[in-house]
């Protein structure tokens, strides 16, 4: 023992047993269809709804923008016009005084709620003498009580700007009132305007946007728990259908609802079940049949072996009568598996076939069968999709079976025709016929018809139960009517045929 192995130790599960440790921890990752599908709703939801609500935000806010830059453009092109255009109402004669001029204009302008009209006259001394219009704004310092933002406002170089303060920001825009006869400013008309409270009219908006958000992802996690619950039922049948399944039971199947995929998937799982439940019907036959038919010849070798003298020629007639039960039982095993492997998908294997050439070599590997009036009757002079070699074995069974119930010198026809896009190859016999109770009975495994079509053969009644199966396989089927002036014909009918 090595030291790897002395130090780890491993413990292995029994072959087809689950380690309960792994099934606890795999039911604990596990997670439902139906809470992944929510999941992924809910985060598309989540992902759209906030998306609207980000982009409606952003649409109002730049919409405030627009209506501020506007206002502000307004309002300094209304003093603009006037200092150019307006008169002193007392001398009638163009404004001379900076001082004159802003406090005519204020007088007869009327500001916004969040505007305030200011005119600016430069002093001496400290900051500019201030004119406005006696008015209280619902903001914590209006731009007339802020002497350090006037100062600001009124050294800056620009036209108009935002002035972020700890307070709040003003947005504003200034005319600068020339001096009479000189290029230097002395005095200027300021418009600002607080944007406080129509920045939190579109926060409001922003906030029921989020609160409707918020509802409507509530109403889409119970409407989409149901739905999805709702679609993925045929899934659960499904799952609950693979479960109670067991070799004994395979009865159940799905309740098919629509015609959307999930039914589909339904359709497909009980087809499924219909080929799984053929198959191992076809498995406890296979077992019943094999047990009951070989159970006679295994006592009567078991019984001619236990009585078995030392007389020579009793010896002899012992192992003939043993050596012909198990070329039996060989026989019965051999069609036993053929009849198992019909159930197979490559049973056949079709390949295109020239039919009269088929029923030619039909007709002369049958004839070697006994000393009979065979006669080959017609040929379908048409290609056709088939197995030759399966179709052979059925048509060569036939002519066996027909061989077993006539007599030499009675006739047997064989011969192929095709109508459309149908074919037949058939077998009509002389002999007896078969009585009408037995036509569907001869056809099963191990069951023969009644003493009217003769002395019964050395088979164990699995000839025709062949035939049948391989005319199943190429989708086809096998009749049995009546041969004109007395007998039994055997019509193989096929499949599509091309020409």
């Amino acid at each position: 023992m090595t030291t790897t192995e002395a130090r780890t130790p491993r413990t292995t599960a029994p072959a087809g047993t689950t380690d309960p440790a792994t099934t606890a921890d795999a039911a604990r990752r596990r997670i439902s269809a139906r809470v992944r599908i929510l999941l992924w709703l809910l985060f598309v939801m989540a992902v759209a709804l906030a998306s609207v609500a980000m982009t409606t935000r952003s649409f109002l806010l730049r919409d405030v923008d627009h209506r501020i830059n506007g206002l502000l453009a307004q309002e300094a092109g209304e003093f603009a016009n006037f200092e150019e255009r307006g008169f002193d109402p007392e001398t009638s004669r163009p404004f001379t005084d900076p001082d004159r001029l802003l406090r005519v204009f204020l007088e007869r302008q009327y500001a916004d709620p969040d505007e305030e009209l200011i005119g600016l006259v430069a002093r001496k001394s400290g900051g500019p003498a201030k004119l406005t219009q006696p008015r209280d704004l619902p903001v914590a310092l209006p731009l007339h009580r802020d002497g350090d933002a006037r100062r600001r406002i009124f050294d800056s170089p620009d036209a108009s700007g935002v002035l972020h303060r700890p307070e709040g920001e003003i947005r504003w825009a200034k005319v600068a009132v020339a001096r009479h006869g000189g290029g230097t400013s002395e005095a200027a008309f300021v418009v600002a305007f607080h944007p406080e409270r129509e920045v939190a009219r579109v926060d409001e908006v922003f906030r029921v946007l989020l609160a409707i958000s918020g509802v409507a992802l509530l109403l889409t996690t119970g409407i989409g728990w149901a739905v999805a619950g709702r679609i993925l039922q045929p899934v659960r049948l499904v799952r609950t259908a693979a479960a109670q399944l067991t070799e004994q039971d395979l009865t159940r199947r799905i309740p098919v609802r629509g015609r959307d995929d999930i039914a589909a998937l339904a359709e497909t799982f009980n087809a499924m079940l219909d080929r799984l439940e053929r198959a191992f019907a076809a498995q406890r036959q296979f077992v019943d049949d094999a047990g009951h038919e070989l159970r006679t010849p295994i006592t009567i070798v078991r019984g001619h072996l236990e009585l078995m003298g030392d007389d020579p020629a009793e010896r002899e007639e012992t192992v003939r009568l043993v050596t012909d039960e198990l070329d039996r039982m060989s026989r019965i095993v051999e069609d036993l598996l053929l009849l198992a492997k019909a159930e197979r998908p490559d049973f056949v294997r079709p390949e295109p076939v020239q039919l009269a050439e088929l029923t030619a070599d039909v007709y002369v590997k049958a004839r070697t069968l006994g000393e009979r009036d065979w006669q080959l009757t017609e040929t379908a002079d048409r290609e056709a999709e088939l197995d030759p070699q399966r179709i052979t074995q059925a048509m060569v069974q036939l002519a066996q079976n027909a061989v077993q119930h006539t007599t030499p010198g009675q006739t047997i026809r064989i011969g192929s025709h095709a109508e459309g896009s149908r074919i037949e190859l058939y077998v009509a016999d002389s002999g007896p016929g078969v009585r009408p109770q037995d036509r569907e009975l001869i056809f099963e495994r191990f069951r023969r018809g009644t003493s009217r079509r003769g002395a019964r053969g050395s088979g164990a009644g699995l000839g025709l139960s062949i035939v049948k199966a391989i005319a199943e396989s190429h989708g086809g089927r096998v009749r049995l009517h009546d041969t004109e002036g007395g007998g039994a014909t055997f019509v193989l009918t096929l499949g599509e045929t091309r020409t």
